[in-house]
């Protein structure tokens, strides 16, 4: 599933090409994505213009100027492509199911071969208590995201901290991939209990979060299976990876063995011996 990472490049790149344009057109090919697709959307949003493209945990958030939102997420393997020159009305390509047409002639094409994306229909003022957003953690990358912010929230907890890492509640956006490699930049053990990270672990955790996450943003997110950025190209963080996805290889750092374990059925990378 795409991470913070992911979905904000591909952000970036939506905006250049949708951002103070008009939607001419939507044509919706498929309506039964993980939440059914509300039957208006396409008449909501054609002939409005496009204000804003932002982004919540994982969500990309289309704005338009009468304040509708299209609250829409990639699922595990959506994506949102920008095509110039082509006509929506052209046969289907693989796997699609939402086709966007914005005032410059730019097609942006909506695929999901899993069908764990979808997209849904909200407004400006009611998007902080959508049922997809209400209950979600603070930006890792916002100034608000700090040492004794982090502590607070880790009060309490008992699981693993790559577990409590995980839940959106928690921190939004991070997956398994940024968790695995923010800890070991931290040197933190990904089994250690959650409430026992103090201030100082808490504030090297916060800015090792921080730096990965604005490498990888920097580098076009990671591309293991599905993610390309909006304009179709791979991004190329997964080469920079300390840890994920590299048992048995030789730790950067110590040379020790990196190690998998399996953490709430999810694979954890990390080295024993530079993560105390």
């Amino acid at each position: 599933m795409p991470e913070l990472p992911e979905v904000e490049t591909v952000r970036r790149g939506l905006a250049e090409a949708m951002e103070g344009r008009r939607i001419n057109q939507v044509l919706v090919r498929r309506t039964d994505l993980r939440r059914p697709l509300p039957g208006n959307f396409a008449e909501a949003l054609e002939g409005q213009t496009i204000t804003r493209l932002s982004r919540r945990a994982k969500y990309l958030l289309i704005c338009l100027e009468n304040e509708t939102v299209v609250l829409a997420h990639l699922g595990m393997s959506g994506r949102m492509v920008i095509e110039q020159g082509t006509d929506a009305e052209t046969p289907a390509r693989k796997h699609e199911h939402i086709v966007f047409v914005v005032g410059n002639g730019t097609v942006i094409r909506f695929s999901d071969p899993r069908r764990f994306g979808l997209m849904d229909l909200t407004t400006e003022s009611s998007l902080a208590s959508h049922p997809l957003l209400a209950n979600i953690g603070p930006e890792p990358l916002d100034d608000m995201f700090n040492g004794p912010a982090l502590v607070q929230r880790l009060k309490g907890r008992k699981t693993p901290l790559k577990s409590a890492l995980l839940d959106q509640r928690v921190v939004a956006g991070l997956g398994n991939i940024y968790v695995c490699e923010g800890l070991f930049l931290a040197g933190l053990s990904p089994r250690r209990s959650a409430h026992t990270v103090g201030l100082g672990r808490a504030n090297k955790l916060v800015a090792a979060t921080k730096k990965v996450l604005q490498e990888a943003i920097e580098s076009g997110g990671s591309t293991l299976r599905d993610h390309v950025t909006a304009t179709g190209e791979m991004g190329y963080f997964q080469h920079n990876f300390k840890v994920y996805g590299r048992e048995g290889e030789a730790c950067p750092v110590c040379n020790n063995e990196i190690r998998r374990i399996v953490q709430a059925g999810r694979s954890t990378f990390f080295c024993a011996s530079c993560q105390g």
